[in-house]
């Protein structure tokens, strides 16, 4: 695996504001529709796109856009001996080029995280996914990564989970001389660390605002991070702004990140565990604060216009085993989805336990990202919540 493959999420590398606009979802504006079976309980509006009923023959091919990492000769081989599929991978390098290229009709399925597959679902661009065909999505599939609003709309399920990561506190242990028990060394202009702090590069990262506020300004009343009225965004706008001061870098490319800490310009910030891993330093640490964090939690998804259906739902159940998700997952650094892997040999669970792949309790306290839409995923219905094309734009007036 090489680092190149950690390059993820909504934001380019360098600043390409216009792009964000571009493909910020035509607005988002949902209405209530049918009832909902899923655990948020909201209702939205979706296209109406019948899921397949059945397995036919296999069509040759399967074209999916996908991480880096998540798509191997290692186990493409023989899921390609095994259907006759032929496997042909496109590699993006963000949440938004996924949901460019699946739009385009091209592509098959796509390993999308939350903030890329709620779009792709609210557009018609995904179909929505018969799970009775995909017997490997069983009871072995972690409870925390199941009937989440991200992939699961009004109670019908459009993606089958990969794996996961939090967005965790990173920190050089030679100047903090232990964790920080909180994000304020990150938000709070009193910081020690003013000047060596990074910060993630992308209009997600407002989410991250708004987990803080939501721990220490309860008066806002934000219960979920991607619903945020238009005072809530606000307050977050201005927390970023405040950030803004204190920041030392931004950062999108992962390999620049890791170079900042190692090089002791940075000494605490947003970062993933696999990127703590890369660094390779015993001072470099990572924790979970007391206010909880954001995370990222991938699926598989199949294109609305797909001609490869079969290939595809093949693809799914084969790449949902435990030893193929658990390859997966060791090959790009995160939890497996299939929890079955674990205790398929000692190197697996030492991976497990790294990515606290069996832990429930600290993935309670991880928000996956999730689109923000106009409907409000916490529920309420007296206020429009702002979309992710408001977000785009609040985003360009953080740095100046």
């Amino acid at each position: 695996m090489t680092i190149n493959s950690q390059v993820r999420g909504s934001s380019m590398k360098g600043k390409k504001l216009s792009v964000f606009s571009l493909l910020a979802v035509s607005a988002l504006i949902l209405s209530g529709c049918s009832s909902s079976d899923d655990s948020s309980g909201v209702k939205i509006e979706v296209p109406d796109i019948p899921m397949h009923e059945s397995m036919g023959d296999f069509e040759g091919e399967i074209n999916i856009v996908n991480w880096a990492g998540f798509v191997d000769p290692k186990w493409t081989d023989k899921f390609e001996a095994d259907t006759g599929c032929k496997v042909k991978s496109r590699t993006a390098g963000t949440s938004d080029e996924m949901v460019t290229l699946m739009r385009t009709g091209q592509y098959d399925i796509v390993s999308a995280s939350g903030d890329a597959a709620l779009r792709l679902i609210v557009g018609g661009d995904v179909q929505p996914l018969n799970v009775d065909l995909i017997p490997n999505f069983g009871d072995e599939i972690a409870t925390g990564m199941r009937n989440n609003i991200y992939d699961t709309v009004n109670g019908k399920p459009y993606g089958v989970p990969i794996g996961r990561g939090a967005n965790l506190l990173q920190y050089n242990d030679d100047v903090t001389k232990g964790a920080p028990t909180s994000w304020d060394v990150v938000w709070e202009t009193n910081s020690p660390y003013k000047g060596k702090i990074t910060a993630y590069d992308a209009p997600i990262y407002i989410a991250d605002a708004a987990v803080y506020l939501m721990y220490h300004k309860p008066e806002l009343g934000i219960t979920n991070p991607y619903a945020l009225d238009q005072a809530q965004l606000d307050a977050a706008i201005a927390l970023l702004k405040q950030q803004n001061t204190i920041v030392g870098e931004y950062w999108s490319d992962a390999v620049a990140q890791i170079t900042s800490f190692v090089g002791g310009n940075t000494v605490v910030g947003t970062s993933w565990e696999i990127l703590r891993k890369f660094a390779g330093k015993p001072n470099i640490k990572t924790t979970l604060p007391k206010e909880g964090s954001t995370g990222w939690y991938d699926s598989w998804l199949v294109s609305s216009k797909t001609k490869n259906v079969n290939c595809a739902y093949a693809w799914m159940d084969y790449t949902s085993t435990a030893s193929v998700n658990g390859a997966i997952a060791m090959n790009f650094g995160m939890a497996p989805a299939n929890i079955a892997f674990c205790k398929s040999s000692p190197e697996a669970q030492a991976h497990c336990d790294e990515f606290a792949a069996e832990d429930e309790e600290f993935f309670k306290q991880v928000w996956p990202w999730t689109t923000p839409i106009e409907t409000c995923v916490d529920g309420r219905k007296d206020v429009k919540c702002t979309s992710f094309q408001e977000w785009t734009n609040a985003w360009a007036t953080i740095k100046g």
